[in-house]
Protein backbone atom coordinates (compact mmCIF):
# COMPACT_ATOMS: atom_id res chain seq x y z
CA UNK A 1 0.00 0.00 0.00
CA UNK A 2 1.95 2.70 -1.37
CA UNK A 3 1.06 6.42 -0.41
CA UNK A 4 3.44 8.42 -2.66
CA UNK A 5 2.48 8.16 -6.24
CA UNK A 6 4.73 7.87 -8.43
CA UNK A 7 2.89 9.24 -11.43
CA UNK A 8 3.25 12.57 -9.62
CA UNK A 9 6.86 11.57 -8.52
CA UNK A 10 8.80 10.22 -10.92
CA UNK A 11 11.49 7.90 -10.81
CA UNK A 12 14.19 7.04 -13.38
CA UNK A 13 15.87 3.87 -13.45
CA UNK A 14 19.90 4.72 -11.16
CA UNK A 15 18.12 7.42 -9.20
CA UNK A 16 19.76 7.18 -6.23
CA UNK A 17 16.88 7.14 -3.35
CA UNK A 18 16.73 7.36 0.45
CA UNK A 19 13.59 5.89 2.02
CA UNK A 20 13.67 7.94 5.79
CA UNK A 21 12.18 5.75 8.23
CA UNK A 22 11.53 3.19 5.76
CA UNK A 23 9.69 0.76 8.45
CA UNK A 24 8.28 -1.97 6.88
CA UNK A 25 9.93 -1.21 3.69
CA UNK A 26 6.95 -0.28 1.38
CA UNK A 27 8.38 2.61 -0.79
CA UNK A 28 11.90 0.84 -0.75
CA UNK A 29 10.41 -2.19 -2.40
CA UNK A 30 8.61 -0.24 -4.81
CA UNK A 31 11.74 1.95 -6.11
CA UNK A 32 13.97 -0.83 -6.06
CA UNK A 33 11.64 -2.82 -8.30
CA UNK A 34 11.49 0.48 -10.47
CA UNK A 35 15.65 0.26 -10.91
CA UNK A 36 16.58 2.80 -8.14
CA UNK A 37 19.75 2.79 -6.00
CA UNK A 38 18.04 2.68 -2.60
CA UNK A 39 18.98 2.99 0.94
CA UNK A 40 16.35 2.20 3.86
CA UNK A 41 17.13 3.53 6.99
CA UNK A 42 15.39 3.44 10.04
CA UNK A 43 16.06 3.55 14.04
CA UNK A 44 14.18 0.27 14.35
CA UNK A 45 16.63 -2.14 14.05
CA UNK A 46 14.06 -5.30 13.61
CA UNK A 47 12.59 -4.21 11.50
CA UNK A 48 15.22 -3.05 9.03
CA UNK A 49 16.60 -6.89 9.80
CA UNK A 50 12.86 -7.60 8.35
CA UNK A 51 13.39 -5.01 5.16
CA UNK A 52 17.05 -6.62 4.55
CA UNK A 53 15.62 -10.01 4.03
CA UNK A 54 13.13 -8.47 1.77
CA UNK A 55 15.52 -6.95 -0.68
CA UNK A 56 17.51 -10.26 -0.44
CA UNK A 57 14.55 -12.05 -1.18
CA UNK A 58 13.26 -10.07 -4.45
CA UNK A 59 17.42 -10.06 -5.90
CA UNK A 60 16.88 -14.03 -5.46
CA UNK A 61 13.61 -13.65 -7.33
CA UNK A 62 14.39 -11.38 -10.41
CA UNK A 63 12.06 -8.86 -9.02
CA UNK A 64 14.59 -6.00 -9.64
CA UNK A 65 16.17 -5.04 -12.77
CA UNK A 66 19.95 -5.03 -13.58
CA UNK A 67 21.68 -2.15 -12.06
CA UNK A 68 19.26 -0.99 -8.91
CA UNK A 69 20.94 -1.81 -6.04
CA UNK A 70 19.21 -1.84 -2.56
CA UNK A 71 20.93 -1.60 1.14
CA UNK A 72 18.78 -1.42 4.70
CA UNK A 73 20.76 0.49 7.33
CA UNK A 74 19.90 1.27 10.75
CA UNK A 75 21.03 4.89 11.36
CA UNK A 76 19.75 8.62 13.20
CA UNK A 77 17.09 10.60 10.70
CA UNK A 78 18.82 13.37 12.63
CA UNK A 79 22.61 12.41 11.94
CA UNK A 80 22.21 11.18 8.37
CA UNK A 81 25.58 8.94 7.92
CA UNK A 82 26.11 10.24 4.17
CA UNK A 83 27.82 12.98 2.32
CA UNK A 84 26.28 16.12 1.55
CA UNK A 85 24.30 15.81 -1.84
CA UNK A 86 23.96 12.13 -1.99
CA UNK A 87 20.86 11.90 -2.95
CA UNK A 88 18.92 12.24 -6.29
CA UNK A 89 15.07 11.23 -4.16
CA UNK A 90 14.43 10.92 -0.88
CA UNK A 91 10.96 10.05 0.88
CA UNK A 92 10.11 10.18 4.52
CA UNK A 93 6.53 8.87 4.78
CA UNK A 94 4.86 8.70 7.67
CA UNK A 95 7.79 9.67 10.16
CA UNK A 96 7.79 13.64 10.85
CA UNK A 97 5.03 13.18 13.17
CA UNK A 98 6.89 11.09 15.79
CA UNK A 99 9.66 13.08 15.55
CA UNK A 100 9.98 16.17 18.12
CA UNK A 101 12.63 18.55 16.03
CA UNK A 102 10.85 18.41 12.81
CA UNK A 103 12.67 21.19 11.52
CA UNK A 104 16.25 19.66 12.02
CA UNK A 105 15.02 16.56 9.91
CA UNK A 106 13.86 18.30 7.01
CA UNK A 107 17.45 19.94 6.94
CA UNK A 108 19.21 16.75 7.33
CA UNK A 109 17.38 16.02 4.71
CA UNK A 110 18.02 18.74 2.49
CA UNK A 111 21.51 18.86 3.08
CA UNK A 112 21.88 14.69 1.58
CA UNK A 113 19.65 16.09 -1.36
CA UNK A 114 21.35 17.02 -4.78
CA UNK A 115 20.65 20.35 -6.06
CA UNK A 116 17.47 19.60 -8.56
CA UNK A 117 16.55 16.24 -6.16
CA UNK A 118 13.02 15.71 -5.36
CA UNK A 119 11.28 14.89 -1.89
CA UNK A 120 8.14 13.32 -0.83
CA UNK A 121 7.01 13.94 2.33
CA UNK A 122 3.63 12.15 3.70
CA UNK A 123 2.12 12.77 6.92
CA UNK A 124 -1.53 12.22 8.32
CA UNK A 125 -3.68 14.53 7.47
CA UNK A 126 -5.25 17.07 10.03
CA UNK A 127 -9.11 16.27 10.03
CA UNK A 128 -8.94 12.65 10.27
CA UNK A 129 -6.07 12.87 12.63
CA UNK A 130 -8.48 15.11 15.01
CA UNK A 131 -11.25 12.63 14.82
CA UNK A 132 -8.59 9.91 16.33
CA UNK A 133 -7.06 12.15 18.48
CA UNK A 134 -10.55 12.77 19.80
CA UNK A 135 -11.67 9.38 20.13
CA UNK A 136 -8.88 8.17 21.58
CA UNK A 137 -5.91 8.75 23.92
CA UNK A 138 -4.41 5.27 23.52
CA UNK A 139 -4.52 6.23 19.83
CA UNK A 140 -1.49 8.89 20.03
CA UNK A 141 -0.44 8.91 23.76
CA UNK A 142 2.07 5.94 23.54
CA UNK A 143 6.03 5.88 23.25
CA UNK A 144 7.25 6.15 19.57
CA UNK A 145 3.28 8.07 19.00
CA UNK A 146 1.82 10.89 17.12
CA UNK A 147 3.03 14.03 19.01
CA UNK A 148 1.79 16.50 16.77
CA UNK A 149 -0.79 17.13 13.88
CA UNK A 150 0.15 19.04 10.77
CA UNK A 151 -2.04 21.31 8.86
CA UNK A 152 -1.10 20.84 5.00
CA UNK A 153 0.02 24.78 5.03
CA UNK A 154 1.77 24.55 7.76
CA UNK A 155 3.69 21.24 6.52
CA UNK A 156 4.17 23.03 3.35
CA UNK A 157 5.95 26.16 5.31
CA UNK A 158 7.81 23.97 6.97
CA UNK A 159 9.43 22.88 3.51
CA UNK A 160 9.38 26.42 2.04
CA UNK A 161 11.80 27.13 5.16
CA UNK A 162 13.94 24.08 4.84
CA UNK A 163 15.03 25.41 1.20
CA UNK A 164 12.06 23.36 -0.47
CA UNK A 165 9.91 24.16 -3.86
CA UNK A 166 6.95 22.67 -2.90
CA UNK A 167 5.18 21.73 -6.45
CA UNK A 168 2.29 19.54 -5.88
CA UNK A 169 0.13 17.86 -3.20
CA UNK A 170 -3.16 15.36 -2.94
CA UNK A 171 -4.61 13.34 -0.12
CA UNK A 172 -4.52 9.17 -0.13
CA UNK A 173 -6.08 6.44 1.62
CA UNK A 174 -9.55 7.73 1.55
CA UNK A 175 -11.05 4.31 2.82
CA UNK A 176 -8.60 4.01 5.77
CA UNK A 177 -9.63 6.57 7.90
CA UNK A 178 -13.14 5.45 8.74
CA UNK A 179 -10.97 2.11 9.40
CA UNK A 180 -8.73 3.93 12.50
CA UNK A 181 -12.08 6.28 13.74
CA UNK A 182 -13.67 2.50 14.38
CA UNK A 183 -10.52 0.96 16.06
CA UNK A 184 -10.52 4.65 18.08
CA UNK A 185 -13.87 4.23 18.85
CA UNK A 186 -13.90 0.41 20.15
CA UNK A 187 -10.50 0.64 21.59
CA UNK A 188 -7.00 0.93 19.27
CA UNK A 189 -6.08 -2.71 20.89
CA UNK A 190 -9.48 -4.36 20.47
CA UNK A 191 -8.52 -6.07 16.56
CA UNK A 192 -11.12 -8.59 17.89
CA UNK A 193 -14.24 -5.96 17.78
CA UNK A 194 -16.74 -7.18 14.66
CA UNK A 195 -16.76 -3.83 12.81
CA UNK A 196 -12.60 -3.75 13.44
CA UNK A 197 -12.58 -7.44 11.65
CA UNK A 198 -15.02 -6.52 9.12
CA UNK A 199 -13.71 -3.85 8.02
CA UNK A 200 -9.86 -5.08 7.72
CA UNK A 201 -11.43 -7.93 5.37
CA UNK A 202 -12.72 -5.39 3.37
CA UNK A 203 -9.32 -3.24 3.34
CA UNK A 204 -6.92 -6.55 2.64
CA UNK A 205 -9.67 -7.42 -0.15
CA UNK A 206 -8.71 -3.63 -1.73
CA UNK A 207 -4.84 -4.04 -1.29
CA UNK A 208 -4.80 -8.05 -2.53
CA UNK A 209 -7.51 -7.89 -5.37
CA UNK A 210 -7.46 -3.97 -5.96
CA UNK A 211 -11.16 -4.43 -7.54
CA UNK A 212 -12.81 -1.40 -9.28
CA UNK A 213 -15.27 -0.53 -6.57
CA UNK A 214 -13.26 0.32 -4.05
CA UNK A 215 -10.51 2.36 -6.74
CA UNK A 216 -13.46 4.19 -7.06
CA UNK A 217 -14.32 4.77 -3.78
CA UNK A 218 -11.12 5.59 -2.41
CA UNK A 219 -10.83 8.75 -5.25
CA UNK A 220 -13.80 9.43 -4.44
CA UNK A 221 -13.51 9.83 -0.51
CA UNK A 222 -9.39 10.72 -1.01
CA UNK A 223 -10.42 15.15 -1.20
CA UNK A 224 -12.65 14.41 1.68
CA UNK A 225 -11.13 12.37 4.24
CA UNK A 226 -8.04 11.05 2.58
CA UNK A 227 -6.17 9.97 5.94
CA UNK A 228 -2.63 11.20 4.20
CA UNK A 229 -1.58 14.39 3.62
CA UNK A 230 1.20 14.32 0.73
CA UNK A 231 3.53 17.00 -0.50
CA UNK A 232 6.02 17.10 -3.37
CA UNK A 233 8.83 19.32 -3.43
CA UNK A 234 12.12 20.08 -4.98
CA UNK A 235 15.38 21.06 -3.78
CA UNK A 236 16.27 24.04 -6.05
CA UNK A 237 19.76 25.11 -8.09
CA UNK A 238 21.49 27.69 -7.49
CA UNK A 239 22.40 29.62 -10.87
CA UNK A 240 25.56 28.65 -10.94
CA UNK A 241 25.26 25.29 -10.24
CA UNK A 242 22.01 25.20 -13.37
CA UNK A 243 24.99 26.73 -16.08
CA UNK A 244 27.18 23.67 -14.82
CA UNK A 245 24.30 21.40 -15.56
CA UNK A 246 23.79 22.63 -18.68
CA UNK A 247 26.87 22.72 -19.82
CA UNK A 248 27.57 18.61 -18.72
CA UNK A 249 24.16 18.06 -21.13
CA UNK A 250 26.62 15.97 -23.14
CA UNK A 251 28.03 13.71 -20.69
CA UNK A 252 26.70 10.33 -20.45
CA UNK A 253 24.09 10.89 -17.67
CA UNK A 254 25.60 8.33 -15.06
CA UNK A 255 25.53 9.11 -11.25
CA UNK A 256 28.75 9.48 -9.76
CA UNK A 257 28.98 9.97 -6.30
CA UNK A 258 28.75 6.20 -5.01
CA UNK A 259 25.89 6.17 -2.57
CA UNK A 260 25.23 3.40 -2.40
CA UNK A 261 28.72 2.01 -1.85
CA UNK A 262 29.36 4.87 1.17
CA UNK A 263 26.01 3.70 2.76
CA UNK A 264 27.35 -0.04 2.09
CA UNK A 265 31.08 0.86 3.78
CA UNK A 266 29.21 2.79 6.94
CA UNK A 267 27.25 -0.42 7.35
CA UNK A 268 29.51 -3.23 7.38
Amino acid sequence: MLTVDFTRFPLAAGDRVLDLGCGAGRHAFECYRRGAQVVALDRNGEEIREVAKWFAAMREAGEAPAGASALAMEGDALQLPFPDESFDVVIISEVMEHIPDDKGVLAEMVRVLRPGGRIAVTVPRYGPEKICWALSDAYHEVEGGHIRIYKGDQLLERMREAGLKPYGTHHAHGLHAPYWWIKCAVGVDNDQALPVKLYHKLLVWDIMKKPLATRVAEQVLNPVVGKSFVAYATKPRLPEQAVRVDRSADGDGQHGNGTAEFAADRAK
